[in-house]
């Protein structure tokens, strides 16, 4: 089963190897209206895709993300097992090429397969071997999407006025990064749903950049990182700590959740720190850090220290969108 499993990877791989991540290309505006980006043609193509092949009496499943790079070029990852949270793990094949759109096909051809993607399937070819394979294309969402506030819950953003300061809101109602709760907390759990923007052009921290600080000093990374390996420094990273169990970022302008859990740190009569902060993390429902001890704070906003403290959603320059946010303190 893995032996067949990875041939499709291999033959992928035969195919061209150029990162369109590092070409240079002209810049383009920041797109945060789901309609706006489907004028796009490219933003039809990118997303998820699942498809299943028999082999020696066995079936095997295969995902792909593709991810749109601007003006019809693209990176395509297969994943040996599915989908990130759904079959696929870190320790399984993954394997990436590049593909290009022409009016309303998207092609990718090597030396031993090629492959097409055209009207929300991906097809696969082994040269070869003679074997095809079918990828339907899939639009998940988080099974705590639209959670309604848990007992003892206190909404910061939602019902009622917002808790945040400066509160900018987009144009369909929503929060936008760059903002900070009025209120401190010390220990909670916090439920949020936040939007990527479209911005194909753009690539490693310009891709919709923002980042959820508890405590003001640890962040959680939100970036639009679909598809990529899952760094510290992407998103669901706790940077310069500790990058996510797997990368759950859906593609960009789907409403994503993180369900967050701080114990915060504690500091004895002295001003000492006693006991570090510990944090767990779901993102899109699967848990990506689970009681991760956290040593110090990490870099871009304030220093560790006792609570309580706000949350801060970071600007940084991209109008990452948030709404659904509510807390409840431990």
């Amino acid at each position: 089963m893995r032996r067949r499993t990875a041939l499709f990877m291999i033959l992928l791989l035969a195919a061209s190897t150029t990162c369109w991540a590092q070409h240079k290309k002209p810049a383009g505006p920041e797109i945060v209206d789901p309609a706006v980006a489907a004028e796009d043609p490219d933003f039809h193509v990118q997303g998820e895709y699942v498809g299943q092949m028999e082999a020696d009496g066995k079936k095997l499943k295969i995902g792909a993300q593709v991810i749109a790079r601007g003006e019809g070029r693209f990176e395509v990852f297969l994943l040996d097992g599915g989908l990130p949270g759904d079959g696929w793990t870190r320790d399984r094949e993954r394997a990436g090429t590049t593909a290009v759109r022409e009016g309303d096909v998207t092609t990718f051809d090597g030396e031993t397969a090629s492959g097409e993607i055209r009207d929300g399937k991906m097809t696969l070819r082994c040269k070869t071997a003679g074997d095809t394979m079918t990828l339907e294309r899939v639009e998940r969402s988080s099974p705590t999407l639209g959670a309604r506030p848990a007992k003892g819950a206190k909404v910061l953003f939602g019902d009622g006025e917002p808790r945040f300061e400066p509160v900018v809101l987009s144009d369909d109602g929503n929060l936008v990064a760059g903002t900070t709760t009025k209120e401190k907390f010390e220990s909670f759990r916090l439920h949020l749903e936040f939007r990527l923007s479209w911005k194909p052009w753009a690539g490693g921290q310009a891709r919709s950049n923002s980042g959820v600080y508890v405590h003001d000093c640890y962040e959680i990374q939100v970036l639009d990182a679909f598809g990529l390996e899952g760094k510290d420094n992407e998103c669901g990273g706790l940077y310069k700590v500790k990058e996510p169990d797997v990368n759950m970022c859906l593609p960009p302008l789907v409403w994503q959740t993180y369900d967050i859990e701080l114990v915060g740190p504690k500091y004895d009569a002295a001003g000492e720190k006693s006991d570090n902060a510990r944090l767990s993390v779901r993102h899109n429902g699967v848990v990506i850090h689970e009681d991760v001890v956290l040593p110090k704070e990490t870099p871009g906003r304030q220093k560790e220290g006792p609570g309580p403290r706000p949350i801060h959603l970071q600007g940084h320059g991209n109008r990452v969108q948030y709404r659904n946010i509510w807390i409840v303190p431990r």
